[in-house]
């Protein structure tokens, strides 16, 4: 039986299928994603998604959906399944399912009456292009194969109604038609493996609604425009291959290309080869340069998200020179930055304060997880350009204090990843001496410090590095350990913010840390106390002030609870490593029985992946975007620790 597999029972109950949505990507930007019963419920859900660079920055939603219609006997059998109006869904194909499964890729069986018919998808790699195939399974008469496209040709942040702009010409090409809605966009190739008839009905189909805009305060109506249908007859034990794309292809090629793309992908067959497969998707070339997307569906590539992500996207599966791609490209965009130089490359935020140390932490685990000497080959020069860098105060907003803290401030702008913004202000300033910055300082000083001292170079930069951790040490514990035995979140003069927060545990985590063992325990202990769940370490105690965990309602009441009380994986991540410091071999099967939370996301929310967060009180909802990469790799990166631990 397949690990990712729904049945009849769950796939005909609409209450429980819509939850569940699916993610294809292509790894160069362009995605399908829709739910497991391809009914779109979000403005971001389509069929072929596609960056328009020629646009803008956003990707766009150029096919939508396509929908199958069985024909035999002159009866229709419409598959296809949409919300409209006043919970009114059609036309209802949903009941005709049978089984879905994932495993590999996307499969669907559906039955009318003695017609069986499959239908998988995939998503050609590096390439614009979405392919669904079609197989009879079984029929007892001639059967007719109907499939409707519905087009978009609209950003993933805006909607297109019935309008007469819309270019309605369609050129034929190869078992197929290309067509192009509006100017600047590329045209849409809609092809077969088969020949066929296109009958050209050109219609607008209006008042579709996406329940997840809805939930969120946005607009959430669209109208659709179909140039027509396609029509073919099919056989049993036929396969057919549908292809949506931005570019010509020899329909001949297209059953072998599917069968070629379905053996490259990695079987979802257990837990970790989901989130294997999950991290596959977050990679992003583009321009020649690797980027890796912080989530889907409406996430860019976002600096601070690249460098924690990198160790378990790629190290924690062994794929190095894939890490090794995507640092080539944060290289220059690091020295881009500190050169104060304008760069084309799209990795955004790197500004923030703590940046430049996630970078030397990623380095940290590569030099751990790959070789040290081929850290210090390839990442020498960096790490000391960095260090250099920021141990002379020329960052613009992370100053070294004489008593070897850094200091940032935050009152204006969010710099921390506790960014949330409501109605133009910040919901948590962290300004000042910040607990995470302070814990990755001391951390870099002295994994950086030892690296330069054992190759015996630069001997000055090295005794300047052991001096400020020195200092820091001291000034962690006077600063941040308050008297209850946790970390203070951020100090600013007099300020200071007891709530408990989860950014302490960092501190305890990191190869490097200022804090004593009983101290680190200490963390730990209260973190687990008031910031675990099964789906991730709270952002807030329930006992502190502003305690807020569930992330719903219209934007602005989400943003207030972004970081108030949700619950987020990649947290547990360090935490099970503070964890694992701490307790040792006790600590294996707590954290495996932890772990068994995050297997049961497999089939809920992003089918195969984990989401962006979760509300902090049962039932511990999945909320925000649907695969998010910091979670899947610090799971990821859990499950290394725990392979390699040595009992």
């Amino acid at each position: 039986m397949s690990y990712l597999r729904f049945d009849k029972t769950l796939m005909t109950n609409l209450e429980e299928a819509l939850p569940r949505e699916i993610l294809r990507t292509n790894r160069s930007g362009a995605y399908h994603c829709s739910t497991i019963v391809d009914c779109n419920t979000r403005k971001y859900h389509g069929l072929l998604v596609i960056p328009v660079p020629e646009l803008d920055d956003d990707n766009h939603v150029m096919l939508s959906s396509l929908d199958e219609t069985v024909i035999q006997h002159g009866a229709e059998f419409n598959l296809g399944l949409h919300k409209y109006h006043g919970d009114n869904f059609s036309p209802r194909g949903h009941k005709y399912i049978r089984e879905f499964e994932c495993e590999k890729v996307p499969t669907t069986i559906y039955r009318v009456g003695g017609v069986i018919l499959k239908k998988e998808s995939v998503f050609v790699h590096y390439e614009n292009r979405i392919l669904i195939r079609y197989t009879l399974m079984a029929a007892h008469s001639k059967t007719t194969l109907r499939l409707r496209p519905f087009l978009a040709f609209r950003s993933v942040r805006q909607y297109t109604h019935e309008n007469a702009q819309a270019n309605r010409h369609y050129d034929v090409v190869q078992n197929g038609i290309k067509t192009c809605m509006y100017p600047g966009y590329p045209e849409l190739y809609m092809q077969f493996s088969k020949e066929n008839e296109f009958v050209f009905a050109p219609d607008w189909y209006r008042g579709f609604e996406y329940p997840k805009e809805q939930e969120r305060g946005y607009d959430f109506n669209e109208d659709l425009y179909v140039p027509g249908y396609f029509e073919m007859e099919i056989k049993p034990g036929e396969s057919i291959v549908f292809s949506g794309g931005v570019a010509d292809i020899d329909t001949a090629s297209l059953n072998e290309l599917f069968a070629d793309e379905v053996e490259e992908r990695t079987p979802r067959d257990n837990f970790k080869h989901c989130l294997i497969n999950a991290a596959h998707q977050f990679l992003n070339k583009q321009d020649d340069e690797s980027y890796v997307l912080a989530g889907y569906p409406w996430f860019k590539c976002r600096a601070r998200d690249t460098f924690i992500s990198l160790p378990g996207l790629m190290l924690a599966n062994d794929e190095v020179e894939k890490f090794e791609e995507v640092m080539d490209t944060a290289t220059k965009a690091i020295y881009a930055f500190m050169n104060g130089e304008e760069t084309a490359l799209k990795m955004t935020e790197i500004e923030h304060p703590d940046v430049l140390m996630w970078a030397v932490w990623t380095i940290q685990q590569y030099a751990k997880m790959v070789s040290r000497e081929d850290a210090k080959e390839n990442y020498g020069k960096l790490l000391t350009d960095i260090m250099t860098y920021l141990v002379e105060g020329q960052h613009p907003n992370l100053q070294v204090h004489d008593n070897g803290l850094v200091y940032a401030e935050g009152h204006s702008r969010a710099i921390t990843w506790m960014n949330s913004t409501a109605n133009g202000r910040l919901v948590i300033p962290r300004s000042g001496y910040i607990v995470e910055f302070n814990a990755l300082w001391y951390n870099a000083l002295l994994f950086v410090a030892e690296l330069l001292e054992e190759d015996g170079e630069n001997a000055e930069l090295t005794a300047r590095l052991k001096e400020v951790a020195e200092k820091a040490k001291e000034s962690f514990v006077k600063v941040f350990l308050n008297e209850y035995g946790y970390l203070l979140d951020y100090v600013d003069g007099y300020m200071m913010d007891w709530s408990v927060r989860p950014n302490m545990i960092f501190a305890a985590a990191f190869d490097y840390s200022p804090l004593d063992t009983k101290q680190k325990k200490g963390v730990v202990d209260i973190v687990t106390r008031e910031l675990l769940t099964p789906k991730g370490i709270r952002s807030l105690s329930p006992k502190s002030g502003g305690y807020n965990p569930n992330y719903v309602g219209p934007q602005t009441q989400r943003d207030y609870a972004y970081h108030q009380g949700t619950a987020w994986p990649w947290l547990a991540g360090f935490y099970f490593e503070a964890y694992l410091r701490i307790y040792r071999n006790s600590a294996l099967g707590f954290i495996e029985r932890q772990l068994i939370g995050y297997e049961d996301e497999m089939t809920s929310h992003c089918v195969g992946s984990i989401p962006e967060l979760f509300d902090g009180n049962p039932p511990f909802k999945g909320r925000g975007a649907v695969s998010f990469a910091m979670n899947v790799a610090e799971i990821l990166r859990v499950l290394y620790m725990l392979s390699k631990y040595d009992y």
